[in-house]
């Protein structure tokens, strides 16, 4: 990133102008758009290589000891700069340069802790305009030993310097094994025997490039990973130009079910822009295959929230968000969203984002800004996708759920089981002598016959743009009631394309702008200006859907009851803006009928029962059907527990388990066979149930990685499915207490 911000520095001196004047670019897109008019034809390979050439990583030395040099073909600094520039830090010497990302001044001081045993650095540069001869330094950990003869505590970090500075020599070029050139001028960065992650120890165009473009979302700049073949002889592929997340997922048609975006601007938080990916259940010959490609690609550091500055990600949230924010476990391995921060109030950032850029921080800002992204999450198309998914796990037939009853008929419940099983499963327990509750039937009803809809054919640009809907109109612009308190939804009709704001290539964009305010009487005065339409307004905007734009309104603080605002709102097209005015006046809250709801049905008291086959034979759910809902099913599972809004609400049995096969090959008759798989059936059933509820209420924390800096999070689900995948469902089907207890006696 620092190499990407000497890039765009030397542009802007190259103009003769002051990074730090008004007539600098006043963010990195707009610098981007002046100085590289054509950035978004970066799909294209040989434009992408070519530019990528001037910010390079490249590997050298044996291959478990590996080193790194960055060189970047920027603005460079002159000797005597360096105490001021590298060699500082937290001296904020970039706050006042509004296009570069870094803030921190941290630079490469935050990698030397990876640097190898000896923590040593090379930093070597040469300003652009070859005024000044190249300057370098080594930077290393002073040696412990050192340190406690001196009687300190704790060591240091030192830099090189001879006489009162840092090195220099006059040298014209330098071959250091960059791609496509020799080094002239700019800056370098040499990270000696670099601790890469287990998982990125192979040749850095492949491994690592995973991990560089999870956490550069989208780069301002593309770049070069460079490795030869001398270190890896049998690779075709050891240059690679890298381009961000964004573009890769743009590109997998393949992997990816659907992608949306909303943008929400709020007084409290700023403008934030949210991009969902959902990957499809179903892209490779089988799930499992399927969740590994997605993990490999998609998810090397178990990032599911990819909070972004400028394009480089400052933190993130793992899955949990989505099965316990969301709500939505079956999308837990499918979801990528990530969230644009750059637009937020700058107080908000602060708040948000720590020095480190590894996780977010945790304050109360953070916390709201938490619950605003589940609101505006748990509703719309994501919300849709969800229910379409769980509509495939739909339970089968009556006949397990008598099964179920015959088996927990006599099951006996002392009060400690109860008060465990009820801090997971919503129990219902009968009482003595008490008549068992009738399970009511839900009526049916008529269903409604599918409308007639025209195919919806998209464009690349839009040609038309039109209001929909309204409670009125005052003179020739509609006007919509919002209640005080509530939201309200405005639809616009167009012909553009589903990621007419999203798509890499020449994206459009939807304004909105408040055009002036009026009061209702008695209120005193007219309606103040704001600064910006968010102080009037919580705004939320969806992207083109098959021809609808819609916007969510709220109103803030500052509005009253009879209060009207006029907003325009102007969609971007080459041929010239597509423009609509509404009015929006604040009315009463809405009352809210409370409507008589029916009797729910009693809870049969412990988590449903759904028994699996292979083809889904005798009323079971066949593994296909399971497959579209992102849930594996093979010869090797054994059982799945659904978890449902944090409680355990079913149990999936697969009948055609290679455990089950091999329990009944022994058994001849129909009898014999029926027998072993109804105790193969209550057996995993209730080790399942109680495997469960006693690690959820003792509130156990289950974990899984080969050492502490691999350690996940893993569900309680998935933990009790993959120790029934081992032989434990094997030792349960083929232990017999009572033979134990006639030995034991």
């Amino acid at each position: 990133m620092n190499g990407i911000d000497a890039i765009l520095e030397k542009k802007v001196v190259e103009d003769g102008i002051d990074v730090r004047s008004d007539l600098a670019p006043k963010s990195v897109k707009e610098a981007l758009d002046r100085y590289f008019p054509n950035h978004r034809n970066w799909d294209l390979g040989d434009f992408r290589r070519q530019q990528a050439r001037d910010l390079q990583i490249v590997a050298s030395g044996p291959r478990r000891d590996t080193s790194l040099l960055i060189y970047d073909n920027g603005i460079g600094q002159a000797p005597r700069d360096f105490p001021n520039t590298f060699l500082s830090l937290l001296r904020g010497n970039k706050n006042d340069v509004h296009f570069v990302q870094g803030k921190y001044n941290m630079g490469g001081a935050g990698a030397i802790a990876f640097c190898g045993d000896l923590r040593y650095q090379l930093v070597a540069s040469k300003r652009f305009d070859g005024k000044s001869p190249l300057g370098f330094t080594l930077l290393r950990r002073h040696p412990p030993k050192l340190a406690e003869a001196a009687g300190k505590k704790n060591t240091w970090y030192e830099y090189l310097v001879f006489g009162d500075g840092v090195a220099s020599v006059d040298v014209d070029k330098l071959d250091l094994g960059l791609e496509g050139r020799k080094f002239k001028n700019g800056s370098l960065l040499k990270l000696y025997s670099y601790r890469l992650p287990e998982g990125a120890r192979s040749i850095i165009s492949r491994d690592l490039n995973v991990s560089l473009n999870e956490y550069l979302f989208e780069p301002a700049l593309p770049f070069l990973t460079v490795d030869n073949n001398e270190r890896y002889p049998d690779n075709r592929a050891p240059i690679t130009a890298v381009y961000g997340l964004k573009r890769r997922l743009e590109a997998d048609k393949e992997t990816i079910e659907a992608k949306f975006s909303e943008t929400s601007s709020t007084a409290e938080f700023g403008e934030m822009n949210v991009t969902t990916y959902v990957f499809k259940a179903l892209s490779r010959d089988t799930v499992k295959e399927t969740k590994q490609y997605i993990q490999r690609e998609y998810f090397k550091n178990n990032m599911t929230v990819l909070f972004s500055l400028n394009g480089q990600v400052q933190g993130h949230y793992t899955s949990e968000f989505v099965t316990r924010s969301l709500k939505m476990p079956l999308l837990k391995d499918y979801l990528l969203i990530h969230v644009d921060c750059t637009n937020l109030h700058l107080e908000v950032r602060n708040e948000l984002f720590m020095a480190s850029r590894d996780r977010l921080k945790a304050s109360e800002t953070a916390e709201a800004l938490r619950r605003h992204l589940r609101e505006l999450l748990s509703t719309g198309e994501l919300k849709d996708i969800a229910k379409r998914r769980k509509a495939s796990l739909t339970i089968g037939s009556e006949d397990t759920g008598q099964m179920l009853r015959d088996l927990t008929r006599n099951l006996p419940m002392n009060d400690a089981l109860t008060k465990i099983l009820q801090q997971t499963f919503q129990l219902s327990v009968q009482k003595p002598g008490e008549a068992p509750k009738k399970e009511r039937q839900d009526e049916e009803r008529p269903k409604r016959e599918p409308r007639e809809t025209t195919p919806f054919d998209p464009k690349r640009y839009p040609s038309t743009f039109q209001v929909r809907g309204g409670d009125g109109k005052q003179g020739d612009i509609k006007l919509f009631k919002l209640p005080m308190g509530g939201t309200r939804t405005i639809s616009f009709a167009t012909d553009v394309e589903n990621e007419y704001f999203d798509r890499s290539d020449d994206p459009g964009d939807l304004r909105l702008s408040v055009l002036q305010q009026g009061r209702s009487a008695g209120t005193g005065g007219p309606l103040a200006a704001p600064s910006q339409q968010s102080d009037l307004l919580d705004l939320r905007r969806s992207n083109p859907a098959d021809g609808t734009i819609k916007i969510g309104l709220k109103a803030s603080s500052q509005m009253n009851v009879g209060d009207t605002i006029e907003i325009r709102a102007s969609l971007s097209s080459p041929a010239g803006d597509l423009v609509e005015t509404v009015l929006v006046q604040l009315t009463d809250p809405e009352r809210k009928t409370i409507e008589p709801q029916p009797e729910p049905t009693p809870p049969l008291g412990i988590p449903d029962l759904v028994l699996c086959s292979r083809d889904g034979a005798n009323n079971t759910k066949a593994w296909d059907e399971l497959a579209l809902a992102g849930l594996q099913m093979d010869f090797d599972v054994v059982v799945y527990p659904f978890v449902e809004e944090d409680k355990l609400s079913r149990i999936y049995i697969n009948l055609d388990s290679g455990v089950l096969r091999d329990f009944k090959s022994g058994n001849r008759s129909a009898d014999a066979i029926e027998l072993a798989e109804r105790r193969y059936v209550s057996t995993i059933y209730f080790h399942t149930l109680f495997l469960f509820a006693t690690t959820k209420s003792r509130k156990y924390v289950v974990m899984r990685g080969q050492n502490d800096l691999d350690m996940v999070d893993v569900e309680i689900a998935d933990y009790v499915s993959d120790l029934f995948t081992s032989s434990y469902a094997q030792f349960l089907l083929s232990f017999d207490t009572s033979e134990l207890i006639e030995a034991i006696g």
